[in-house]
């Protein structure tokens, strides 16, 4: 995996690492500009999420106060997480909001819903956890970052900031941009395929001793932390590339 990933800026299209551009968004002109020209705000909450066991995928994004659980729950699905429509949950102080609330426990507390306001359950400094998928996880962490007035926002959830992808190369050739990943091999050290070397193993080219393994079949490689994880593809709703506004 790629060091320091980075990500550039929403409002000045400025590129820095992850904790370089939490500290640039405190300060960044454009974004100044833009909160003195507004006529309009509301309050919300900065969040700073990425991948648990891969930090090198992460996000910054500002969420109104008054979106619940459920509102961040289905952004997060539907940015990095969303295959085969799997149950989630969050870990808020020792409290499990899930998705679909289990009440068959014995010795745990019971978990609750996701319907509760963000306002009723975060608070700055928070360190949350989050997992999609109770079987083959992908588990984020998610830091509270700010509270703070910004500019009335028609969505709920607007991206600051987020890496920029992950360049891989062909494990095949060794050369090539990577865009498939093989599912079965994604822990050894060659699960990547490029266009080239696919066609040519298709055409029964390659080396006898190189194949796909028994899956049969290749993910896409895609931004996000659950890459080449169950039926994983990609969002069918954000690029790979962040977009700033600026560019």
């Amino acid at each position: 995996m790629a060091k320091s990933t980075r990500g550039y800026c929403k409002y000045c299209g400025k590129e820095y690492t992850r904790t370089g551009m939490l500290k640039h968004l405190q300060s960044c002109k454009k974004r100044m500009e833009v909160c003195e020209n507004s006529k309009k705000m509301s309050a919300y909450y900065e969040l700073m999420l990425y991948g648990t066991y891969n930090k090198d995928y992460w996000l910054i994004i500002q969420i109104k106060e008054n979106a619940t659980l459920e509102c961040l729950d289905q952004f997060i699905r539907d940015i990095w997480v969303e295959c085969c429509g799997h149950l989630s949950a969050f870990d808020i102080e020792g409290v499990r909001y899930e998705q679909i609330p289990d009440n068959d426990f014995l010795w745990e507390k019971p978990a609750e819903d996701m319907s509760h306001k963000l306002k009723e359950v975060l608070e700055v400094g928070m360190e949350i956890g989050y997992e999609y998928d109770f079987g083959s996880t992908t588990e984020l962490t998610i830091k509270v970052v700010d509270f703070y007035k910004a500019p009335e926002q028609k969505e709920n959830v607007t991206i600051l900031s987020r890496n920029n992808p992950i360049q891989f190369t062909c494990s095949v050739c060794g050369k090539n941009p990577a865009v498939w990943i093989d599912p079965i091999k994604m822990y050894n050290e060659d699960p990547f395929w490029c266009e080239e070397c696919l066609e040519k193993y298709e055409n029964g080219e390659l080396d006898e001793e190189i194949e796909v393994e028994e899956s049969g079949y290749l993910l896409p490689v895609t931004n996000s932390p659950r890459m080449g994880v169950c039926g994983y593809e990609g969002s069918d709703f954000y690029p790979n590339q962040f977009e700033p506004d600026d560019m």
